[in-house]
């Protein structure tokens, strides 16, 4: 009966567990075993690759280093607490942007300064891609930035936007994807008027089409006048009903919320701290603003 390879390899290590336990015998077991290994390693080819004058064939979305895209940075502050190495460093200031309708309120937007990682201590674990809710942050598959220098490891916002070159383009979508909403068709940017729907446009050449030519018949009754004269006003009533309602223009000069004291100074007496009584404070504010509205 043929052994398996399971037995084979059970007769084999005992075996050589018996020639191992007689003296002399079982160190010279031991050196032409490893001999023999290094035997077959010498007649097999090399696959050593010549770096650097031979580049790497690489997988697509290698993770080489991580890329920012400067403009979708909002500053939120997410992958620099989220990073567990903090090897993130962001600085920005606070400006006013002038507001887009006359009487508004101008909103406050963050502004970036810098954007820096110390690749000395990151560890490439990616949770600052992941949890960057504006893809401000990509891996790049670029990875030739080297040095003997531990200082010259912190890169800056410009060195990171550069890298972004090497990013490749996402994948393409799956037959019956539905597009994004940043990119479809109906996506309004933010302050930007929608557009009307092209219904009159569209039904305007038809009726004229189809307008019929003047009457040479002589002038009928008053109440076949009166039956002709519905007739067109309800054909307006219907294409005026068939044309979209004008689109609601958001509107961005709503007051601020404001602290009640009265809700501020209970939540002082129970013992909250300051950021939390200003948010029970604003809250109450709220609700009292809604309730005066209704």
């Amino acid at each position: 009966m043929a052994m398996t390879k399971e037995q084979r390899a059970a007769k084999l290590r005992e075996l050589e567990q018996k020639i191992a336990s007689k003296k002399g015998i079982g160190a010279l077991y031991g050196l032409a075993k490893g001999m023999s290994v290094t035997m077959r390693t010498m007649l097999k080819p090399a696959i050593t690759t010549q770096y650097p004058h031979v580049k790497p064939d690489l997988p697509e979305r290698t993770r080489g280093v991580i890329a920012l895209k400067e403009e979708n940075c909002t500053v939120c502050m997410l992958c620099s607490r989220e990073c567990p190495d903090w090897c993130i460093y962001i600085d920005s200031h606070k400006d006013v942007m002038p507001p887009k309708t006359p009487g508004a309120r101008g909103r406050t937007r963050n502004v970036l300064d810098r954007f820096a990682i110390d690749y000395a201590l990151c560890m490439y674990c990616g949770i600052c891609v992941d949890v960057c809710p504006f893809d401000a942050l990509f891996w790049s598959p670029h990875f030739e930035y080297s040095t003997d220098d531990l200082s010259t490891l912190t890169h800056e916002m410009d060195t990171l936007a550069k890298w972004m070159d090497y990013v490749p383009p996402p994948p393409a979508l799956e037959d019956g994807a539905e597009d994004p909403v940043e990119v479809s068709k109906e996506a309004v940017s933010y302050g930007a008027p929608a557009v009307a729907a092209p219904v009159a446009t569209a039904t305007a050449p038809a009726a004229t089409a189809t307008a019929a030519p003047p009457r040479t018949e002589p002038a009928p009754s008053q109440e076949g006048a009166a039956a002709d004269s519905a007739t067109p006003a309800g054909g307006t009533t219907e294409a005026a009903e068939t044309q979209a309602p004008p689109a609601r223009e958001e509107r961005h000069d709503e007051e601020p919320p404001q602290i009640d004291q009265e809700a501020y100074d209970a939540a002082i007496a129970q013992g909250k701290p300051d950021r939390e009584a200003r948010a029970l404070a604003k809250r109450a504010w709220i609700l009292k603003r809604r309730k005066a509205q209704s």
